[in-house]
């Protein structure tokens, strides 16, 4: 007769269950979802866009001058499912995809601009946030 799994053992993964399936934190999470990163990181993420010159290529809702039509428009990128149609979107992959788009998909025609892990961060949290 096999003994049944104790609540010990069960619990924690049925409270994880219910807090992933709620929209709460999993384990690795950042804290980067639109939906929690503070206002003055998205603020900066948004000037961080403008000074990079992200809009030379790219429209983008309420940075300067982000007008360009060479990449596509990242208005709504927050609800978007994938990164150039390809890697999940999420804080993670998108900071990664900043910093060095070819590393994450090779042959891409956006250029690594320089941009440290801690703008990307600031920067993926305002695109993560646009949701019009």
């Amino acid at each position: 007769m096999v003994a049944a799994p104790s609540c010990r053992a069960v619990c924690p993964l049925a409270l994880l269950l219910l807090a992933v399936l709620a929209g709460g934190c999993a384990p690795g999470d950042d804290g980067l979802a639109s939906d929690r990163a503070p206002p003055a990181q998205r603020e900066r993420g948004r000037l961080l866009l403008a000074q990079y010159q992200c809009g030379s290529c790219h429209v983008i809702p309420h940075v300067q001058a982000a007008r360009g039509r060479t990449g596509p428009t990242l208005a709504a990128f927050g609800r978007r499912s994938y990164i150039a149609g390809q890697v999940p979107n999420g804080p993670d992959p998108l900071v990664r995809w900043i910093v060095a788009p070819a590393a994450v998909v090779p042959g891409t025609t956006m250029p690594a601009m320089g941009v440290s892990p801690q703008d990307a961060r600031d920067m993926a949290a305002y695109l993560l946030a646009l949701e019009r």
